[in-house]
């Protein structure tokens, strides 16, 4: 069942390289005009998107990068003339739908493999400042809405009545300071480049113009206009109206769509309903965990009583945030990992099993709260003596003992009995005869204090622990597309042998039959060919000559004699090469005599 808490977001994100033309590790016999990478879903393109390199490592001026045939999915530049030949490398570099930046390289040789090639760059080249530093600020941005939304909620949501501006100021403060830094951070984070691109001009104009940095912008407007929303009304009145409950909303409803436009959710399968989620479950986050906080800290402030409706109303609040995490948690899980096995298969999985385990102790130190909670539900009956003297409030079934004194001119009052309160005006703590919610009145004791303060302090450090694994998976390759990325892999590294059957007549008694061709594995490089024929009688047949040969007519290549050889009841080669994927030509000649044969065609598939 904890499953149902995991993630703030997931989905089959990540952009996944599904093909190269030329194909990595392909032998071209001619100069190719242009490279073009097909992924699994849109991609964004940047100036220094492909670097190409010469067998001596020198860096291929090549075109602007751009969108093959204007397909979203696809990254192409052109190459000049006069290459030369030799093994050539491609480093390349695009930013998925999600926003996180996705590399790799991949090699082909013109001519022939050459002796040395250019050293394979990294899948993975990043600089480890700019990254480190643009993941410390998602990190700190989550923290600031978590402090914001949390201590706005305990405070018009809950009616406390203390006050939380320094929690607000430091949400707001280090949600601000975070959104500049990721804005600053984006280019370098998306080119692999170090710090000193931070401030470049043009960098930092792609950035603003990009998805990712509207996005951002968007957040620093919405930061302003929250310094409008008259969060000061609730603490004077008893509860907050439309002029603070809309605006701050909205507000909130319009951070948390930030995120998830520019996170996995808008990327994948399902995209609306992950939007949708994605929302709500950065919310319920939010207002639970920044509620935390916010009670944490009223709970170290004695000078401020925290009133027990206030914990009860944040009890309820909580279990509400707990039961929209469980849904949204649950699609979100069931969009990210696709099946069983990527849990302990690919990283997000096992990312999400640590977030199970976190959660775990998350929900077993708010249960533990709960039973705190549950001690100052108990209801209590106040009792109002005339004024002069001091009311006290007892648990309702309690003793019945009550205890009196005087305050008047000149009189010294004697050791009041612990947990009283003093009222003059014949109202409890909360301004209220007699409490409410349930016949809540009064303040905490030190004691349940200083209990709800530990147990609430362990569901605040757990907090953190899940908020730093959560900001983790957002930057982590979903499960589903990890699998989807390894299935497209494993085919181009292994495909399948394709076998054809080929039927020959030579036009005499007895001079048909037909030949199995088996080629395997079936794509670029080297392929092994196994032929064997077999007679009108169906049984195995022998012919003096028997000759296989591969034409790609489309890019005028062959044709490629298979030279297979006899090996008694079959024929075989090993050393046949096909430089390209393609629709090939297999022609087929059988020699039944001195003087009698023929050729026939079929096509086959290299990948």
């Amino acid at each position: 069942m904890l499953v149902l808490f995991t993630g703030v977001s997931g989905a089959s994100a990540h952009a996944a390289l599904t093909g190269t033309d030329p194909q990595d590790g392909s032998v071209l016999k001619s100069e190719p005009r242009r490279v073009t990478l097909t992924f699994s879903e849109s991609i964004g393109l940047l100036d220094d998107s492909f670097r190409v390199l010469t067998p001596e490592n020198r860096r291929v001026h090549t075109g602007a990068p751009s969108h093959a045939d204007d397909r979203s999915d696809t990254a192409s530049v052109t190459l000049p003339r006069g290459l030369g030949t030799g093994t050539f490398t491609v480093a390349w570099r695009v930013v998925s739908a999600d926003s996180h930046p996705v590399s790799g390289a991949f090699t082909f040789s013109i001519g022939k493999p050459s002796a040395t090639t250019a050293p394979l760059p990294s899948a993975a080249a990043s600089n480890p400042a700019s990254t480190g530093l643009y993941d410390i600020a998602r990190y700190a941005a989550y923290s600031g809405l978590a402090l914001l939304i949390g201590a706005a909620t305990f405070v018009l949501g809950c009616g406390h009545r203390g006050s939380v501006r320094r929690l607000l100021l430091t949400g707001w403060w280090t949600l601000l300071g975070s959104t500049l830094a990721l804005l600053l951070l984006r280019g370098p984070y998306e080119r692999g480049t170090g710090l000193g691109d931070a401030l470049d001009p043009s960098i930092l104009s792609d950035t603003l113009t990009s998805r990712p940095g509207i996005v951002l912008v968007a957040r620093l407007a919405l930061l302003a206009a929250a310094v409008l929303v008259p969060l000061r009304a609730p603490l004077r009145d008893r509860a907050p109206g439309p002029a603070v409950l809309v605006p701050g909303g909205v507000l909130a409803l319009g951070l948390a769509v930030t995120w998830a436009a520019a996170e996995h959710a808008s990327a994948g399968i399902q995209v609306p309903v992950a939007m949708v989620s994605s929302v709500l479950h950065l919310l319920a986050m939010a207002v639970w965990l920044g509620g935390l906080a916010a009670l944490l800290s009223a709970l170290h402030r004695p000078a401020e009583p925290v009133a027990p409706a206030v914990v009860t109303r944040f009890s309820r609040l909580a279990l509400v945030s707990v039961a929209v995490l469980a849904a949204t948690g649950v699609y979100q899980s069931w969009r990210g990992l696709g099946s069983w096995d990527a849990l302990t298969s690919t990283s997000y999985g096992r990312l999400l099993l640590v977030k199970v385990a976190a959660v775990a102790l998350l929900l077993a130190g708010a249960a533990f709260s709960r039973r705190w909670t549950a001690r100052l539900a108990t209801p209590r009956a106040a009792v109002t003596v005339p004024a002069g003297r001091v009311s006290v409030t007892v648990p309702a079934g309690g003793p019945g003992e009550t205890w009196e004194g005087t305050d008047g001119p000149g009189e010294e009052r004697g050791p009041e009995p612990e947990g009283t309160e003093d009222r003059h005006d014949g109202r409890t703590e909360d301004g209220h005869d007699g409490g409410h919610d349930g016949g809540v009145g009064g303040t905490i004791d030190a004691g349940q204090r200083q209990g709800l303060r530990r147990s609430v302090l362990a569901e605040v450090t757990v907090g953190i622990l899940v908020l730093m694994i959560t900001t983790m998976l957002t930057g982590t390759q979903p499960g589903r597309a990890a699998e989807e990325t390894a299935a497209a892999t494993a085919a181009a590294d292994h495909p399948a042998s394709s076998t054809t059957t080929v039927p020959f007549d030579v036009g005499t008694p007895g001079g048909h039959g037909k030949v199995q061709v088996e080629l395997s594995p079936g794509r670029v490089g080297e392929n092994s060919v196994q032929a064997v024929i077999f007679g009108p009688d169906g049984g195995l047949a022998t012919v003096p000559e028997l000759r296989i040969t591969f034409t790609l007519e489309s890019q005028q290549v062959g044709p490629i004699d298979a030279e297979i050889t006899d090996k008694g009841g079959y024929w075989t080669s090993d050393t046949l090469t096909l430089p390209l994927p393609g629709t090939w030509t297999m022609k087929t000649t059988v020699r039944t005599t001195d003087v009698d044969q023929v050729t026939v065609e079929r096509k086959v598939r290299v990948s």
